[in-house]
């Protein structure tokens, strides 16, 4: 237990807990990496009250992320919030695969943005991109808004390619689409962080975890400069289904895959 910050006219504010306090309760929530975890949240937190409401939320099981609100992705540190899907550092081989495709792209879309992680880090590494987002999440549009806006990105919320301005049609260098690919009954087997603090509509792809990357395979030829990319991430198990519907959709299709963290990509283009 961390001891009570509260003040009364009787008495002085209890000191703030100590590192070691916080290490000890992170520690006995089952956070394996309690002295991480610790030292950003005593960053975080202005005050003892603070302090101890944040290791709170954090023992009850709120992600850490949400819990110091912002998390790191690619050396940027992303705002996030209630409501909204927490970029995984797995998502980083998705950009890594982009920015080796198409080095030289001058338009980027990130399509279901969430946070907006994605496109944020695209920007930050290519020089004066024109950078979109888009969302059918509203709660996710006002995030990304935060994400971007030091990109002079663009956030727009709609369903999917619907959202976006029809002046982008054939200009798009990078279509990057973080997709939600989990199969609908297996939402239930997630971790709790996950299941229980993001919304469904980021994780739930459907029966086989492919109806939203089916819909955005057969929608970006249209979007789609000459030289352009789509990059979608799936698992190991779907890769081949996705690889079907780029090719249905008339895309050339092919799958990076980073062993390290266990990241699937597949890539497609304009054919020739």
């Amino acid at each position: 237990m961390l001891p009570s910050s509260s003040t009364s006219s009787s008495s002085s504010p209890s000191p703030a807990p100590t590192p070691e306090q916080v290490v000890s309760a992170l520690r006995a929530a089952g956070c394996v990496f309690a002295e991480d975890e610790a030292a950003l949240i005593l960053a975080a937190a202005r005050t003892p009250g603070e302090l101890a409401e944040l290791v709170e939320r954090r023992v009850s099981g709120l992600p850490l992320e949400l819990v110091v609100g912002w998390a790191e992705f690619r050396g940027l540190r992303v705002v996030v919030a209630a409501g909204v899907f927490v970029p995984r550092r797995r998502t980083e081989f998705l950009v890594e695969q982009a920015l080796a495709r198409v080095p030289h792209a001058r338009v980027v879309v990130d399509l279901c943005c969430g946070s907006g992680a994605v496109g944020a880090a695209l920007a930050s590494a290519l020089d004066g991109v024109e950078l979109h987002a888009a969302d059918i999440d509203p709660v996710a549009v006002r995030c990304a808004h935060r994400n971007v806006a030091a990109h002079d990105g663009r956030v727009h919320r709609g369903d999917l390619f619907a959202a976006l301005p029809g002046e982008l049609r054939g200009r798009v260098g990078i279509l990057a689409a973080n997709v939600p690919y989990v199969p609908t009954g297996e939402v239930g087997l997630l971790p709790a962080e996950a299941r229980d603090h993001e919304p469904r509509a980021a994780l739930d792809g459907g029966a086989d975890g492919l109806d939203v990357l089916r819909r955005v395979a057969a929608g970006a030829p249209r979007w789609l400069a000459p030289e352009g990319r789509l990059l979608t991430e799936t698992s190991e198990r779907q890769a081949p289904l996705a690889v079907d519907a780029y090719t249905r959709a008339g895309l050339t299709a092919e799958v990076a895959v980073c062993a390290d963290t266990d990241a699937h990509v597949v890539i497609g283009g304009l054919p020739g």
